[in-house]
């Protein structure tokens, strides 16, 4: 049948599956949201409050969900404002579809109105980026746009689409979607048979856990190994819930602001099975002294991160979910590694998780939360001491519940993934953990929250400072805070009132667990101005460029 390119558009989106998108109009799109209107029942669409909250918002979807989250952006200033939250989604590996317009075609190149070379731009921060300037070419287009995002590592994909190529016609065949199939073209038998024999020959086998288990949907396949080959498991900020948080086998995040027992146990382990983690700087610090006693067998899809930061023994190229199932039923028979479970075992109660006074406020808050919670829950954050509070202390973290940016340490992110979160769970509660300073940058987004009703609680952990700006000034710059005082008099209950929100405050006097189960049970949307002590600290903590073997801040139970 022949069609309008805005309608292809629109039909290709209904064969991949996609029932709601993120977006804000504006004139190079206006043929695009023409066809929005006609599909309206076939395709929903949420109005953001800026093009920045859509990206975000579509990668909260697509985190909550594994589905590809998809955003529209009009040319020029539109599409730019998408390039934080595309680099957000490249960084920690999300698939998303992000569909820009552009000015027609005679008019590229041309310093148009609202022009603006985004393919160029977004290269270095995409996965694979089109501009359709042909019409026979749109539906294969956007089709191919869909596989590259999900398949391998997953990523974000930008398709730009002249205002003429919406506007004319062509014609359509639509296509049958096929299923999704896992590809592991790459794998090599006798690398599994090295990993095999590595870990029947190790004595200390601890396994690093990234976001690649998660986004693989491994998690299952990562239990059982971890039981086959009875070995403890650390985890990056990415990895969390991959492992359950109340797990004997768990030792919690590893590096910066992990805990003394995993980055103990990092340098203490003969081998280190690296599984969908990328060795972040923020998880290896001083690389010469990283895992210096490990072999290092590390599993990943993506072979571009094989021997980045570190170097590995043995690599296995392949989808998470499919080597951990091969090689579980490679091993035979469960190992045992009783010594090394219970040094484990006697470590973790010398080194326990507990804070000095620095940061028993942030604990009482978000233990709290997590006490109150249903058990149908969504955690977004932002990004500052409050994300690593809540990395810390929340211990009902699931695979696909906690969603934060941890690659590209994007503030501003949690309130738009919040949205998309929500919007994609209708059923479950869904709680944004905010920074004053994260938050303030895209509060504007409540508009959203309020136009759809969603019961999004916002709270906002509120130190009056960039906390952790501060953090690093008060420990490294001797206490020079330039810039980070945020002594406007911003009152945080009267803005969430002007969007027609309910707000509510927590002083430092008030019942925390009362205050914040007020505002779950009120079941619609709340802003929590929660007051923290400016000079709270995120503990324990390495020192940057020191080994991780150097912590400040750790409890010792034994000293």
């Amino acid at each position: 049948m022949v069609m309008l390119g805005a309608d292809i558009i629109i039909e290709v989106l209904l064969e991949e599956g996609v029932d709601t998108v993120f977006g804000y109009p504006g004139g190079a799109v206006i043929p695009l949201y023409d066809s929005i209107y006609k599909y309206r029942g076939k395709i929903r669409h949420i109005l953001t409050a800026h093009e920045q909250g859509a990206s975000h918002a579509a990668d909260g979807y697509a985190r909550s969900t594994g589905r590809v989250g998809v955003c529209i952006a009009t040319s020029g200033p539109g599409a730019t404002n998408l390039v934080t939250g595309l680099a957000t989604a490249y960084m920690d590996s999300v698939p998303l579809v992000a569909i820009t317009g552009n000015v027609s075609v005679s008019l590229l190149g041309k310093d148009s109105f609202q022009e603006v070379d985004i393919t160029g731009i977004t290269l270095p921060i995409t996965k694979h980026n089109y501009i359709v300037k042909d019409i026979k070419d749109l539906a294969s287009t956007l089709r191919e746009a869909f596989v590259i995002a999900k398949e391998g590592r997953p990523g974000p994909v930008l398709v730009d689409i002249p205002k003429n190529v919406q506007t004319e016609s062509y014609e359509f065949t639509p296509e049958k979607k096929s299923a999704f199939q896992r590809k592991s073209l790459r794998l090599r038998e006798e690398a599994l048979e090295r990993a095999k024999d590595a870990i029947l020959s190790s004595e200390r086998p601890l396994v690093y856990v990234g976001g690649g288990v998660i986004r693989s949907d491994a998690s299952e396949e990562l239990r059982a190994f971890l039981e086959r080959i009875d070995a403890p498991a650390c985890s990056s900020l990415m990895g969390l819930g991959a492992v359950p948080m109340d797990s004997p086998r768990f030792t919690g995040m590893v590096g910066m602001h992990g805990t003394k027992l995993s980055n103990m146990a990092v340098n203490r382990s003969d081998l280190l099975i690296v599984i969908g983690a990328r060795f972040s700087d923020r998880v290896i610090s001083k690389a010469s002294e990283f895992a210096s006693q490990a072999r290092i067998l590390q599993i990943d899809v993506d072979p571009a991160e094989f021997n980045k930061n570190i170097s590995s023994d043995i690599h296995v190229i392949c989808d998470i979910k499919v080597a951990l199932e091969k090689l579980n039923s490679m091993i035979d028979e469960k190992l045992s590694h009783k010594r090394w479970m219970d040094f484990i075992a006697q470590s973790r109660k010398r080194y326990p998780q507990e804070v000095s006074s620095k940061a028993q406020r942030a604990r009482e808050v978000i233990e709290a939360l997590d006490e109150l919670l249903p058990e149908k829950r969504i955690i977004t954050t932002e990004v500052g001491q409050h994300q690593m509070w809540t990395a810390q202390f929340l211990k009902s973290i699931t695979p696909r519940r906690f969603l934060t940016s941890g690659g590209l340490g994007t503030m501003g992110y949690g309130t738009g993934a919040s949205i998309g979160a929500q919007i994609a769970n209708p059923d479950y509660r869904v709680v944004n953990i905010a920074g004053d300073g994260s938050f303030r940058m895209n509060a504007n987004e409540l508009a959203t929250i309020r136009r759809y009703n969603l019961p999004i609680i916002i709270l906002v952990m509120n130190n009056h400072t960039l906390g952790m700006v501060r953090q690093w000034q008060n420990l490294f710059n001797d206490k020079h805070y330039s810039e980070t005082t945020l002594d406007t008099p911003l009152d945080w209950v009267k803005l969430a009132e002007a969007y027609g929100i309910k707000g509510i405050r927590i002083t430092l006097e008030d019942d925390v667990k009362k205050k914040i189960k007020e505002a779950i049970d009120l079941n619609e949307a709340v802003v929590i101005d929660c007051q923290i002590p400016t000079d709270d600290m995120v503990l324990p903590m390495v020192a940057p460029g020191a080994s991780i073997n150097n912590m400040m801040g750790f409890i010792d139970n034994e000293s």
